[in-house]
């Protein structure tokens, strides 16, 4: 417990309105506050400073190559002669990935004495790849050493056509990773490897060749009144990691700032003078605009240049620190970027991509470690949260004045008021006294609730969970191996372990309805304060030396840990209804790498006001091409009350996010849509039902995702890889494959913004068919009412016009299909299909058409292209009456003019169907439309317009 905070009294008198502000001096740490971190910076510079060989080389006696794999010892040499062993291996994959991981043989070996008698694990921390790999890993046998071989280090040929190739140097150690004959990266080559072995608490530095260096951290470390143990002393470890010739490096997600990632020491102005720090941490009102860590970490890197990009994964689940230098070469135009990275524990792990696109990056990323969830339908519709909603007669009222406004809405969300005093799986018997009513209302109505659960259990009498929890052993221990307690929402507190097997078992039966009385099949999950928050512990999170299940450090696994909790919970709902179950929903504030594979993500407790909405873009973003695209922010910011104004270009943003919720903080005003004043109220509808409209496109984006981890929404830089005008846009996007760019507006009275387009392909305004042919930047009229939407030509995008109160309602409502005719007189486009809740889809249930326009015969067509399973006919023939109502059609030839009826056929029957012409006028274009075409979804079809 901190020094100088009362947290019991805290807690005893705090409302539920009180905001909970970090004391001073206990905010996040910077890298000088960090004992590893400052340390691996100062040897960073000592090496840049030097001469001295590193001591880092392979013993040449200890190689091995075989079947795809390199396995040496690299000696550390510390100046007494002693040599410290470093098992090294290398692995070609069969993906045309490398890996590269490197241990300590003594701790390996657990060779090794802790301190204070600590019950931690003395190996370094290995299992990260049990959270975070699903596949992907078969190693390579064709891999071949390259028939010429420079003396004193080794050439491996590996991936596709043995295109790539590694260079293995043996003194000093690095690795070079080459593709198509050109170095991409190079590992160790400024000499900044440094991994800290393990020695025994000595009064003098006896290996490290140093009078001067800092011992001060090794043994013990405080910040903020608590004081880290350090029973296994100084175990980090750091790697320099050059991209040769790549200016730009994205991801390593989360943080604020430019999606092109910044210099950390020196460079230019706008450079920071602080590393991007992974390290989930509970972030009270976060800055913008800054490295520090915020809630979660996902630590892969792209780098990117005209034509090429390539990543890196570092698997760690510790604390880390990344420094970013931009510098170029004699005789280059283009500088490298040279990355230091930093962790404090655990081994290293390095998953090395070649690309060469950045489409390439993302999909082996997914292979490697999973795609993200193919959500429940509800899901990616419109949620309504505040916190709180405060009785089931609340919920009601303002279901009620969503459906008065005609605003659709799929999700009511209830914050931790809803309670028995802040006890999880409870209800408010006062202000909830019929859950199970209330949510029967709600399925009628075809809504869900989703309902906060958080990881800490409040410590208090007469509670099953938390007695249960005791009983069975299965929360987190402190140093000294008893139970933690901590401080969180409900005052005192303990943690549950969800590393431990046992601890999930039991999780997962607390949520079994006749348990968790009140919820139904419609009660989804939140999970916050999973990083984990803890009030009273440093940097409001849990201390480094608790113990959980297998012994390991708190320190080792830290960034895991929400992960962990939000597996067990996506599990949980899965067994609820264990003889048809129904995909989970499950929001996650804490991530790591995996985490896309569970549910959906938020950024947290963000503020209303305008540069807070400008940075959600280039962080969803971030979130999108690292492999976690069901990302969204608080629309309207969580703290504060947003003007008008602001709120309306929140919606309209939100729109647009993967993940679509508004919520707010109890302190604020009530701002639902419905709330607000003419014409706010009216334009902020629009957007939401421009959403609802768009389902079939975002939920065929969805599966798209689900398949092959392709970004929902798409950076410049991602789309075309060749521009590097637009390396740096992060404030414009492509939603998923239907060639729609977006551009919010983020900027208070603007009334206009500049879009930009690359390509030649002609683009048309969504909203109005103003026609932009030709690349370049351009100005673009935004009256309050109006979002930056352009088709870029040569796609069809599915819609459903038809206003509903929720998504489920739209389930048979039939489509409309807007084709944007391209340059070239073409489109084509897609359409994914399931009843948007169950498995079935893995059985064959599902449609999944192929939409083409041809030019030359002027016909467009459909194909059914769903892979055939054993539930394949009985869900077409559910759906068989679902058809196509209209067909749009944009830039159309001026051929049709005159033209008043098309053909359509499908099953060898043939109709007749009215066409709509209307010509080019001022600068928009010309636009047709087909009524009622008599085709279904179900089967293939052509419509003829010749």
């Amino acid at each position: 417990m901190r020094v100088g905070v009362n947290w019991r009294q805290i807690f005893q008198t705090g409302s539920p309105g009180d905001v909970f502000k970090i004391p001073p001096g206990l905010a996040n740490m910077t890298c000088d506050q960090s004992g590893f971190c400052k340390r691996n910076r100062a040897y960073a510079d000592a090496v840049s400073a030097s001469t001295t060989p590193s001591p880092y080389q392979i013993n040449p006696e200890t190689i091995v190559f075989s079947q795809g794999q390199f396995n040496a010892i690299v000696d550390k040499l510390l100046t007494d002669g002693t040599i410290v062993r470093l098992p090294l291996t290398v692995s070609f994959l069969s993906s045309g990935l490398s890996r590269v991981t490197l241990d300590e043989e003594r701790r390996q070996k657990g060779d090794i004495e802790l301190r204070h008698e600590s019950k931690a694990r003395k190996e370094r921390f290995n299992e990260a790849p049990d959270w975070a790999i699903v596949g992907g890993l078969d190693i390579d046998e064709s891999a071949h050493l390259s028939e010429q071989q420079e003396p004193g280090s080794t050439s491996v040929q590996y991936g596709e056509d043995k295109r790539n190739k590694a260079v293995i140097q043996q003194n000093p150690f690095r690795i070079e990773f080459g593709r198509d004959d050109q170095v991409q990266m190079i590992f160790n080559e400024r000499g900044f490897m440094n991994l800290e072995h393990w020695r025994p608490k000595t009064d003098q530095a006896d290996d490290e060749g140093s009078e001067k260096e800092d011992q001060s951290t090794w043994w013990e470390e405080s910040f903020g009144g608590n004081t880290d143990s350090k029973p296994k002393g100084p175990e980090s470890l750091g790697l320099d990691i050059t991209f040769s010739g790549y200016e730009h490096v994205y991801g390593i997600p989360e943080h604020t700032g430019p999606l092109s990632l910044r210099e950390t020491r020196g460079g230019s102005d706008e450079a920071f003078t602080e590393p991007y720090r992974l390290y989930n941490t509970d972030v009270f009102e976060y800055e913008l605009n800054s490295p520090m860590t915020l809630y979660g970490a996902i630590p892969l890197m792209h780098a990117h240049k005209q034509d090429s990009t390539v990543g890196v994964l570092w698997l760690s689940a510790a604390e880390t620190w990344v420094d970013i230098v931009k510098a170029k070469r004699n005789g280059r135009t283009k500088r490298d970027t040279q990355t230091h990275w930093v962790s404090e524990s655990g081994i290293l792990d390095i998953f090395v991509f070649l690309g060469p696109k950045p489409a390439d990056l993302t999909k082996a990323m997914g292979d490697l470690t999973g795609n993200s969830q193919l959500p429940a339908q509800f899901s990616i519709a419109y949620h309504q949260c505040r916190w709180n909603y405060m009785s089931d007669d609340e919920v009601k009222e303002v279901i009620a004045k969503f459906d008065k406004s005609a605003i659709p809405v799929d999700v009511i969300w209830l914050d931790l008021e809803y309670t028995d005093d802040r006890k999880y799986f409870t209800w408010d018997p006062d202000k909830f006294q019929n859950p199970i009513e209330m949510h029967e209302r709600l399925d009628l109505q075809h809504r869900k609730t989703v309902v906060l659960i958080d990881p800490h259990i409040k410590n208090t009498q007469d509670y099953s969970v938390i007695q249960s929890l005791k009983e069975k052993v299965l929360a987190i221990r402190n140093k000294n191996n008893q139970t933690f307690e901590g401080w969180c929402w409900p005052g005192s507190s303990h943690w549950i372990d969800c590393f431990n097997p046992q601890g999930r078992a039991w999780w997962s039966s607390l949520f079994k309805l006749d348990y968790f009385k009140g919820s139904t099949h419609n009660t989804y999950v939140w999970n916050d304060m999973n990083e984990p928050s803890v009030f009273n512990g440093p940097e409001i999170t849990m201390p480094k030396d608790n113990l959980h299940y297998g012994d390991w450090e708190h320190r080792d696994i830290h960034n895991i840990n929400g992960m962990t909790f939000v597996n067990a919970t996506y599990h949980a709902l899965l067994e609820r209804n264990p003889k048809k179950p129904t995909r989970p929903f499950v929001l996650t504030r804490s991530f790591y790498v995996g985490s896309q594979r569970l549910g959906a993500m938020w950024t947290g407790d963000n503020l209303a006001d305008w540069a807070h909405l400008k940075e959600s873009i280039p962080m969803i973003l971030s979130l999108n091409i690292a492999g976690f695209p069901n990302s969204g922010a608080d629309v309207g910011g969580f703290f504060g009350t947003p003007s008008s104004e602001l709120l309306t270009r929140w919606f309209q943003a939100g729109a647009f996010y993967p993940f679509f919720r508004a919520h707010a903080h109890l302190d604020t005003r009530r701002r639902e849509p419905y709330v607000a004043g003419s014409p706010y109220r009216e334009i902020m509808t629009r957007a939401i039902r421009l959403r609802y409209q768009l389902l079939p496109a975002w939920y065929t984006a969805f599966h798209e995702a689900s398949t092959d981890s392709a970004p929902i929404l798409r950076p410049q830089y991602y789309v075309f890889p060749n521009d590097e005008a637009g390396f740096d846009i992060d404030d414009q996007f492509y939603f998923a494959s239907t060639g729609l760019l977006i551009k919010p507006i983020t900027s208070e009275g603007a009334t206009s913004t500049h879009i930009y387009i690359a390509d030649e392909e002609i683009y048309y305004d969504y909203f109005d068919n103003v026609i932009y042919s030709k690349p370049g930047k351009y100005r673009i009229e935004t009256p309050l009412d109006k979002i930056p939407v352009l088709a870029q030509g040569g796609h069809i995008v599915p819609r459903k016009d038809r206003p509903r109160r929720s998504s489920s309602l739209m389930k048979y409502d039939p489509f409309t299909l807007v084709v944007f005719i391209g340059r070239d007189g073409s489109a084509g486009g897609s359409l994914y299909v399931d009843d948007g809740e169950t498995f079935d889809y893995q059985s064959g249930a599902y449609i999944r058409s192929k939409f083409l326009f041809d030019s030359e015969s002027s016909t467009l067509s459909s194909q059914d292209i769903t892979v055939k399973g054993s539930m394949t006919k009985a869900y077409h023939k559910a759906m068989a009456d679902v058809r196509i109502e209209r067909v749009i059609f944009i830039g159309a030839p001026s051929k049709w003019q005159g033209k008043t009826s098309v053909t359509s056929e499908q099953d060898s029957k043939k109709h007749e169907s009215q066409l709509t012409f209307r010509e080019s006028v001022g600068g928009k274009a010309a636009w047709a439309v087909i009524k009622d075409p008599k085709v279904t979804i179900t089967k293939d079809w052509k419509i003829s317009l010749a």
